[in-house]
């Protein structure tokens, strides 16, 4: 793979965490440096754990993640994303969480298609260490952008910020699951 290829790649797998973090972003009262970096290393060093461990695990644990892949995206993606809806409910104040459970989780949600990805670079000729390291840095810069983008319009409407961020993330579970269901295209 080129490095162009490469880079095309790493911005496809990026875009569910970009998604995310702008959803976090519209929940944050203020986005400083520390508020980028955190999730940019998060959803960056997963998406670049994530076809590392592919890789190394080969065609042998492909078929058991794609069977399920879809439904653990659901379910994490939906926890996220309802517990948003409840704190806009409850009007809570402050800033969206960057606790370790939270991040975790999203970490986790966003960069299983990258597991998949991993296992087919077994396959190719692929400078792994490159890939990867790709693939971490689209990540992390889009992840990193995204919040700042969110919260450039979040902190004027947090409220409803938390009610669309919530929302998002609920559709993108539940258009993840319906997709590898075959219900949608």
């Amino acid at each position: 793979m080129s490095i162009l290829d490469l880079i095309i790649l790493g911005i496809g797998l990026s875009m569910d965490a970009f998604a995310v973090s702008i959803c976090k972003g519209l929940a944050m009262n203020r986005s400083g440096l520390k508020e980028c970096v955190i999730p940019g290393l998060w959803f960056g060093g997963f998406q670049a754990l994530m076809p590392l461990i592919g890789y190394a695990l080969g065609s042998t644990f492909s078929r058991y993640v794609q069977a399920v892949d879809h439904w653990i995206a659901f379910i994490l993606l939906v926890l996220i994303g309802g517990n948003m809806l409840r704190e806009a409910r409850q009007n809570e104040e402050g800033d969206a969480s960057l606790r370790f459970g939270e991040m975790f989780m999203m970490a986790v949600a966003t960069s299983i298609d990258a597991l998949a990805v991993g296992v087919t670079f077994a396959f190719l000729d692929v400078n792994i260490i490159e890939a990867v390291s790709v693939i971490g840095v689209c990540t992390f810069c889009f992840s990193a952008g995204g919040v700042r983008i969110g919260n450039f319009f979040g902190s004027r409407w947090q409220r409803p910020a938390k009610y669309t961020g919530g929302a998002i993330l609920i559709i993108m579970g539940t258009r993840i699951l319906l997709e590898h269901l075959g219900i949608i295209p």
